[in-house]
């Protein structure tokens, strides 16, 4: 075993260790934050980075080019899906009022659209 082979190794091992820890800590996080937005963005951020280390170690320790292509697929995938279910989520936790209104910075959607209640004939659609 050369000396590369050495260091690939303790790369791609690193980079499985931390993407499977940031993972782990995406899961704690939906159990123990208490609103939806807190529990979104513990769901999205570690999650996408830590499946992104995992992908890049098993590309690294794997080294094939039919399976770098499909690892970037998966990838690629990943950060295309996380951001956009994260968006519908906050949304519709938004419309039914499971966020605390007190709690945000910045109320985007009170200025364009007051939120529906249930009952009183808004139209919840986009």
């Amino acid at each position: 075993m050369n000396d590369v082979d050495s260091v690939a190794d303790v790369v791609a091992m690193a980079c499985l260790l931390l993407g499977a820890f940031l993972c782990l800590t995406a899961g704690v996080g939906l159990l123990r934050f208490r609103d939806v937005l807190s529990r979104m963005h513990a769901g999205t951020k570690p999650q996408a980075v830590g499946v992104l280390l995992i992908m890049t170690g098993a590309a690294i320790r794997l080294e094939g080019s039919s399976v770098t292509w499909m690892l970037l697929l998966v990838a690629l995938f990943q950060l295309l899906t996380a951001p956009v279910s994260a968006h519908l989520v906050s949304r519709i936790a938004y419309r039914r009022r499971h966020v605390r209104r007190d709690r945000l910075l910045v109320d985007e959607l009170a200025v364009t659209r007051p939120a529906a209640t249930p009952g009183d004939g808004t139209p919840t659609g986009p």
